[in-house]
């Protein structure tokens, strides 16, 4: 069973991210790397305990003594700090990964990690066990110099060190002792043919360490929020940042692969790629605190690598593309790794890119409105894309299709597929009439209006005087707190209250929001899931939108206790309260600053 193997597997919240803006790692708090691709975040994996125990390869590092740890970023920076504490003395683990603009350099992929005793004497131990593409590949270990090269087809990395390293079946490790005032440093760096090993002495790992401070520094001190929860919503920004890819300007949905929203459940997918629906959203957000360099480099993804024209049979759109806008993201298992606390099966690709998910529309003209709005005004061939994808909407909001959770229990006549074409018809009206662009105004109108009139006919339910998940039906979903999100409908009008009062006595469970129930709503999966943080935090909005502040300030504060020790949320939270799903999650952590950002300015 799934609990047997707990204690091989720290919790997915204890974990701290670091990043390049090509790929990240997670570090445990116990100082181990068990999770890291290289060279992008949809590579295969180098270090995979988190997925495997035995099989998935591991970066330790760690006090050689009993200690206890304490792990926090350095302030306003994506530097991790990892501490021991123990009898003889103190030290500390500094992870990062630096940020180059040369794009040779660039490609090396340096991940440091910096040992420093800050008191007393300690004893030091570190395993560098890589197991390439997801432990499906053998290597070869050899010396060159006072590297160690770790080989295999797939890709080939540079391990330096500070400390003297064996060899041991292909593994490298290290026992040292640092006295107070005294570092290590371990350097892992990819090599190719473009890019040549290179040493990394203890002066350039400082340097690189100050230069990585500095650039995260100065890229924080551009937002623009001032309010309440200052720090939580920085944390998230950071966070957003490091899962953007620089090279393309894609933002990945999720850092991993196969973190189980159930343990021992089949609820385990791949999201290290580019939702066009999450990336919409993360553009709202980063913009809301002034990083319109994020917003710009998104559309110009979008420009480059997403075709926004045709007529295919589940639309002009894929629902996601690969970081480098590939299309072709084919979902297999991987059954030689046994899954995070034997939650199997492990998946890498994604089959939801072969969906129809209508809201996706609503998501990304959004986005563009905002950036046309509060960035720079869009480009007349923009527009033209734009007007295209409009008139495909016009033409088909009614289709049935898998939603926002994207179910697979057959396609449906899903409220909140409906609500998005609205919003997507809706705010390609208002960038016409504000700038005076050219549209069939009148068909663009009645269709609006259409899909409005049948949200109110069809999705309003007597019975439970609410909105429902699909149309004619009774069931309950978290989704519909979009709608006064959206501005589809007053925050105030009694329809709406009436459904926020349903949706707290169904889905609510002290300020965590279920996105709908399984049992009534089957999605065409096994087992049970725990709460969806992004509603959460769509709940506190629809709150202070309602005026309902008092509530709302609760429910935020109490959510942001959900947090991890360094202020990062996976996708759930679970009924013991534990983290649940891929981590961190960019849909939570852009709810989070749009939820802040919002109660906020409710409360002046």
């Amino acid at each position: 069973m799934a609990d047997g193997s707990a204690g091989r597997y720290l919790a997915i919240a204890d974990h701290g991210l670091i990043g390049d803006m090509r790929s990240v790692a997670l570090v445990g708090v116990n100082g181990t790397i068990d999770w890291y691709c290289c060279p992008r975040f949809d590579s295969p994996s180098v270090f995979a305990s988190l997925l495997d125990a035995d099989r998935g390869g591991r970066f330790e590092l760690a006090a050689a003594v009993p200690a206890q740890t304490k792990q926090f970023y350095f302030p306003d920076t994506n530097v991790l700090i990892t501490r021991f504490y123990a009898y003889d003395g103190v030290g500390e683990i500094q992870d990062f990964m630096p940020i180059v603009g040369d794009p040779a350099e660039a490609g090396r992929h340096r991940l440091i990690r910096r040992v420093i005793c800050v008191r007393g004497k300690l004893p030091f131990a570190a395993l560098v066990a890589p197991r390439f593409d997801y432990g499906r590949q053998s290597h070869m270990l050899r010396r060159d110099g006072d590297r160690v090269l770790f080989e295999c087809p797939l890709l080939s990395l540079a391990l330096t060190s500070s400390v003297e390293v064996t060899e041991e079946d292909g593994d490298v490790r290290a026992a040292f002792t640092l006295g107070e005032g005294e570092t290590a440093v371990f350097a892992l760096d990819r090599v190719s043919d473009e890019v040549r090993p290179r040493s990394c002495p203890l002066a350039e790992a400082e340097e690189q360490f100050n230069d990585t401070v500095r650039y995260w520094r100065s890229w924080l001190s551009r937002s623009r929020y001032r309010g309440r929860w200052r720090e939580m919503v920085h944390r998230s920004a950071l966070t957003l940042k490091l899962m953007t890819y620089a090279p393309t300007g894609a933002i990945v949905a999720a850092a991993t692969t196969s973190l189980p929203e159930q343990i021992g459940g089949e609820r385990n997918w791949d999201y290290r790629y580019v939702w066009i629906r999450d990336a919409a959203f993360c553009v709202y957000a980063l913009l809301r605190l002034g990083f319109t360099d994020e917003a710009s480099a998104f559309m110009d993804f979008l420009e480059r690598h997403v075709v926004m024209r045709g007529d295919g049979p589940d639309g002009p759109l894929q629902i996601m593309y690969g970081i480098d806008g590939r299309t072709d993201i084919d979902e297999h298992e991987l059954p030689h790794l046994e899954g995070y606390r034997c939650s199997s099966p492990v998946r890498v690709g994604n089959a939801a890119v072969d969906q129809m998910q209508l809201d996706i529309y609503g998501a990304l003209i959004d986005s563009i409105y905002l950036y046309d709005k509060w960035a720079q005004p869009i480009s007349s061939d923009r527009w033209e894309e734009v007007s295209e994808l409009v008139e495909w909407v016009c033409g088909h909001w009614d289709q049935p299709d898998e939603g926002i959770w994207e179910t697979r229990g057959g396609r449906k006549n899903f409220l909140y597929s409906r609500l998005m074409c609205w919003v997507a018809i809706e705010r390609a009206i208002r960038m016409a009439n504000r700038r005076g662009l050219p549209a069939d105004l009148r068909r663009w109108r009645e269709a609006r209006d259409a899909v409005y009139h049948q949200i109110m006919r069809k999705g309003w339910s007597p019975e439970r005087a609410a909105f429902t998940q699909h149309e004619d039906d009774d069931v309950l979903d978290a989704a519909v707190l979009m709608m006064p999100l959206s501005k589809f409908v007053s925050p105030t009008d009694p329809k709406w209250l009436s459904t926020l009062d349903a949706l707290g006595h169904d889905l609510v469970s002290d300020s965590l929001v279920y996105r709908y129930d399984p049992a009534v709503s089957p999605d065409g999966l096994r087992g049970t899931e725990g709460t969806f943080s992004i509603c959460s935090f769509w709940y506190v909005e629809a709150l202070s939108r309602a005026g309902r502040l008092d509530e709302a300030r609760l429910a935020f504060e109490k959510m942001l206790t959900y947090a991890n020790h360094v202020g990062l949320f996976a996708e759930q939270i679970g009924h013991t309260g534990e983290q649940l799903g891929n981590f961190p999650q960019a849909f939570t952590h852009l709810a989070l600053i749009s939820a802040a950002f919002n109660l906020d300015r409710a409360l002046g």
